[in-house]
This record gives structure tokens, sequence and C-alpha cells, in this order.
């Protein structure tokens, strides 16, 4: 298959396993167009790397769709499903364990995994100041950006351009927020 049709079978995986899938915001915007939007973060800031983009469209499949890591593995390879594995949150935890846990987890993650939660948190900062959840007070957006820079913090050395958007992504979001 060649790198475009695996990118695209990808997408497609991705769109059919979070079919009826919604964000949280308040447009309650299809969910496929978080993936997307995470891939397309990566490649517009130069992120080449096939098995990255390709894990960046499956990153949430196996949290949020019961996807099995073994079903990432066997059609899109290992170097995608171990991507995939080292951003998936284990569900089992508590919340503010798994929030804890991506902190501490974060700077130990390898290269595509880092991109790929960089590209993550990017669009979800996004989303919190532009189309966040109807029942998030101010204070709680506020928390999920403190949090997130958190996260971030043991991502940074892995890409300038992603660590700057974020940053600006950030930024634009306090300032919304406020």
């Amino acid at each position: 298959m060649s790198d475009l049709g695996r990118l695209l079978a990808a997408a497609s995986f991705a769109a059919v396993r979070h079919r009826g899938q919604f964000r949280k915001g308040n447009s309650k915007a299809p969910y496929i167009n978080h993936p997307l939007e995470v891939a397309s973060e990566l490649a517009g800031a130069g992120v080449g790397d096939l098995d990255v983009l390709v894990a960046a469209l499956l990153h949430d499949t196996v949290e949020d769709t019961g996807t099995r890591p073994e079903e990432i593995e066997g059609v899109f390879g290992a170097a995608v499903r171990l991507i995939v594995d080292e951003v998936t949150d284990d569900k089992s935890l508590d919340k503010q364990v798994r929030k804890r846990l991506q902190i501490e987890h974060a700077p130990g993650l390898s290269r595509g995994a880092k991109l790929v939660k960089l590209g993550d948190k990017i669009s979800n900062v996004r989303e919190v100041a532009n189309d966040p959840p109807v029942d998030w007070s101010v204070a709680r957006k506020l928390e999920y950006l403190d949090w997130a820079e958190a996260v971030v913090a043991g991502l940074r050395g892995v890409s300038p351009e992603l660590e700057r958007r974020f940053d600006e992504a950030v930024g634009m979001g306090r300032s919304l927020i406020r």
C-alpha cells in the first residue's frame, strides 16, 4: 500500500471506529475531526514520519472505541501500535490518576508518542478555548490549560514548531477564557 493509501486507510479506520461520537463542546462536532486535526497539525509542522501520522489518526481508537491494540498492529504495524499504546490512557484508573500519570510519563515517551501527544494537546487546548464543554466554568477551563502545560513541559525538545503552536494556543486560550 502506498504511503498516501496507508494514511487514508487510517483516517477511514478512525472514522468508522469513532462513528457516532462527538466532541464535548457546544457545537458537538463529529469526533473524527479531532484525530484529523492532530494529524494535520503534525504534518503542518513538518512531521513526515508516516507511522507517527498514522498513529495520530488512531491515537484515541483504543482508549475511546474498544479497538484492541492487536487490531491496530494487524492493520497498521507494530510501530504504529507502540505509539498508540504509549498515548493511550488506562480508563480503568480514576481520572485524576490518569491526568497525573500523563504528566509523569510525558518525559519518557518515544519521539513519535511525544509528537502525537503535542498535537493532541494543541487540538484540545484550542477546543477548550473556542468550543468548551457547556458545563465547564472559567476555573475548570483554566485548570485544563494549566494541566496541559504540565504535560507539555515533559514533551519539550521534540519539536520547536509544535511547542510554539502549543504556546500560542494556550496564550490565545487564556485570553479568550478570561
